[in-house]
């Protein structure tokens, strides 16, 4: 005798909320970081909250849908997209704001799309995970955002730009690597 299919989780569920609130974040924490071109100390104190929210969700989502059972197609398109909102988003509104240098941003958001692309170029062939220098990336990505919308000067907007150059070596090399392992799913190489 053998077994129907297995049932897939319904799409509304808990991690895919999680999800979702994380997108209805981004325009929230956007009004907060320009309000009054990011010199409202509130605001920034508001942004850097929203963030650290939105970032907990990333954090919490994925973890909540594979103990509980609840990994969805939704999940898996919706998930990856949440994240570049919010680093979109933020990258942006700083460098708008003139305290993140745009060759920054645009190396950091030229990565994770093309990255999200070639995942979808190869996913037929198989899913490539994060490696643990992409999980690093995205921590070392966080912290230095988190960082930056603090209103601190001094020392710690020094240490704001270490952690992110730090991040954006680690966005260039994961970025390679994601490709030489997306070329070779796409040859049927382990």
């Amino acid at each position: 005798m053998t077994d129907g299919p297995v049932a897939q989780p319904s799409t509304w569920n808990i991690a895919n909320g999680l999800t979702i609130l994380r997108v209805l974040l981004v325009p929230l924490f956007g009004w907060f970081l320009l309000r009054e071109g990011g010199d409202d100390l509130t605001m920034r104190i508001a942004a850097f909250v929203t963030f650290g929210i939105a970032a907990l969700t990333d954090k919490f989502d994925g973890e909540v849908a594979r103990r509980r059972g609840l990994i969805t197609d939704f999940g898996k398109i919706a998930d990856p997209i949440a994240d570049k909102a919010l680093m979109g988003m933020a990258l942006v509104g700083l460098s708008l704001l003139g305290e993140l240098t745009w060759w920054v941003t645009a190396v950091i958001l030229v990565r994770e799309i093309g990255i999200t692309l070639l995942r979808f170029w190869v996913i037929r062939y198989g899913v490539i995970s994060a490696s643990p220098g992409g999980k690093a990336k995205t921590l070392l990505q966080v912290i230095a955002i988190a960082m930056y919308l603090l209103p601190f000067g001094g020392w710690f907007h020094l240490g704001a730009q270490i952690v992110m150059g730090a991040a954006v070596a680690l966005t260039v090399l994961t970025g390679a690597d994601y490709v030489i392992r997306a070329v070779k799913l796409r040859r049927g190489k382990p």
